[in-house]
């Protein structure tokens, strides 16, 4: 094949990925048990966040988050049993993205837990996340003492099945739209994410009345969602999950599926190439510390949030949500902009529609090419949160990172022997 013959391929290949991202219809249609829901996850199983991973080589927050999920699980009796545990091979670590799903930070997915369904409904697949645990010390940022454990519990035992039902009573919530709206009051749905959780709790709070009749347990429903404003979070992963999955194995496409990191390499799939990961070792984000913490405490970049870059949303659309860039230290309002103004030099599109206001409704840049990424220099940018690098301590700090090159280089290397290109 020639390099001419080889481009026009790309970009049809290309054109086909992101028909396919558009043409998807995401619908948050149920919270389900993760062991009956998700297929395979059974016996001592942990999943992940991030491209493969293994106890030696893993951060402190992921160990704690894991010997935390071990006790949740009854695997182990402490936290020191579930650690050696781990450490002796009692249980199989797996990436979420290997069992269609996502979580934030640790990322930590195991069989009790309650996820997130959302359907895309174009497609007829599905994909799951975790509930978002609130604020504070909480097991994705590696908390793992009783308090964290007992939310947790009532997470799986009094929130989880009564927002589930609510959700199937309703028929499911259109998630494009919401986003939309979100887009359109400031948030960029990474590190903000108030208006689309306070939308998602009008919606769902006239079904969540029909089907819980304890008005203590009611308020107490509505009190978590709306005392956290990052609840909407978990929900857009799992549908930038769902929204990449169909786009997957198009032969030719350079397009990235998946990126994702476990605070040790940073990962990404690529289209034409399947589900091989292509590594690199994480990079610190630069950002700002909550009081008493700095730069010294932080663990490097985590988190398989990083899906809602790879639809268009997050870093990528920083120009919708000014706020941010003061919160996680990216500088003023216009620096916002030229984030995401960056962010279209690596895109194949635009979203028409998740639009921008503060950039005449132009479309979220859509589609990371490879061969943009390195052509141009220019790496995905991520808003993220910042974990204590040790365990059981948490979230100390929110930024803004880059995703490594050595990744996308790696990926192109490989691309151009697939598609027979020196």
């Amino acid at each position: 094949m020639t390099a001419g013959d080889a481009a026009a391929a790309v970009e049809a290949a290309n054109a086909r990925a992101v028909e396919r991202m558009l043409a998807a219809d995401p619908v948050l249609a149920d919270v389900a048990v993760a062991g009956e829901a998700i297929a395979g996850l059974e016996g001592r199983t942990v999943l992940h966040a991030g491209p493969p991973i293994g106890w030696p080589d893993m951060c402190g927050p992921m160990r704690g988050a894991v010997a935390g999920a071990i006790v949740l699980e009854g695997w182990a009796d402490d936290l020191e049993s579930a650690g050696a545990l781990a450490a002796a091979g009692g249980v199989a670590f797996h990436p979420n993205h290997r069992f269609d799903a996502v979580g934030p930070m640790t990322g930590l997915t195991t069989p009790s837990m309650p996820v997130m369904v959302v359907e895309n409904r174009a497609f007829g697949n599905r994909a799951f996340c975790t509930l978002n645990e609130g604020l504070g010390k909480v097991m994705r940022f590696g908390g793992n003492d009783a308090e964290v454990l007992a939310r947790l519990r009532w997470l799986a035992d009094g929130f989880g099945p009564a927002f589930g039902a609510a959700l199937r009573e309703a028929g499911g919530i259109a998630l494009k739209p919401l986003i939309a709206r979100g887009l359109s009051m400031g948030d960029e749905m990474h590190q903000r994410n108030v208006a689309c959780t306070s939308l998602l709790l009008r919606a769902i709070a006239p079904a969540l009345a029909r089907v819980v009749d304890d008005r203590a347990a009611l308020a107490r429903l509505f009190e978590f969602i709306g005392g956290n404003d990052q609840f909407f979070l978990n929900v857009a992963m799992a549908m930038g999950k769902a929204i990449m999955d169909p786009v997957r194995g198009i032969a030719g496409s350079s397009v990235v599926t998946a990126m994702s990191r476990n605070g040790t390499m940073f990962g990404i799939r690529v289209s034409g190439l399947g589900d091989r990961w292509f590594t690199a070792p994480v990079e610190m984000p630069r950002g700002l510390y909550f009081p008493g913490f700095s730069e010294a405490d932080a663990n490097p970049d985590m988190g398989d949030s990083t899906i809602v870059e790879t639809v268009g949303l997050g870093g990528f659309a920083m120009a919708a949500a000014p706020a941010v860039a003061g919160f996680v230290g990216a500088g003023t309002a216009a620096d916002a902009l030229d984030y995401t103004r960056a962010m279209e030099e690596i895109a194949v599109a635009r979203n028409p529609e998740w639009t921008i206001p503060a950039l005449d409704f132009a479309g979220v840049p859509t589609g990371i090419d490879i061969r943009k990424v390195v052509a141009s220099g220019q790496a995905p940018t991520i808003n993220t949160g910042i974990a204590h690098r040790e365990a059981g301590i948490g979230q100390v700090g929110a930024g803004v990172v880059r995703a490594p090159m050595a990744c996308f280089e790696q990926a192109l290397q490989a691309f151009a022997a697939e598609m027979g290109v020196a």
